[in-house]
């Protein structure tokens, strides 16, 4: 499978989008890298007027559009935590019937190693997986 992603900096309103194909491991590889606790940082320096998002990355697989992202947040022990957004088709019913629409769901409080874990099955295509933490 192939990926494309995006970047959210914490002073920049407009979202950094690289559409050029990556690979799996590329995914995984600028996840690992990426200066999250510099960014966290940065961010806690800037007025709130002047902050637009915590530091944030998130990877769509270019062949079925589902999304993976990884927000970087301190929690209240000044720890680095992720929450994890998980864009995908879900099953939505009504009072008409029921039918497949793209969805987010997000948790919370998920350490690095777990994240990257996570971010490994999505890359995977291992989706039941993912769909057990949203649950």
């Amino acid at each position: 499978m192939q990926f494309k992603y995006a970047i959210c900096y914490p002073d920049k309103e407009e979202i950094d989008f690289r559409n050029s194909p990556i690979s799996g491991d590329q995914v995984i590889h600028i996840a690992q890298t990426y200066p999250w606790i510099e960014q966290l940082n940065y961010k806690e320096t800037l007025d709130r007027d002047d902050m637009f998002y915590s530091p944030s990355l998130e990877f769509t697989c270019i062949e079925n559009n589902r999304s993976f992202t990884l927000t970087a947040i301190y929690n209240e022990r000044g720890d680095l935590e992720f929450s994890l957004w998980y864009y995908r088709p879900k099953m939505v019913r009504n009072s008409v019937g029921a039918f497949e629409k793209m969805e987010v769901d997000d948790i919370w409080a998920i350490k690095f190693d777990d994240a990257i874990k996570y971010l490994n099955i999505f890359v995977k295509g291992d989706y039941s997986i993912i769909e057990n933490l949203y649950r």
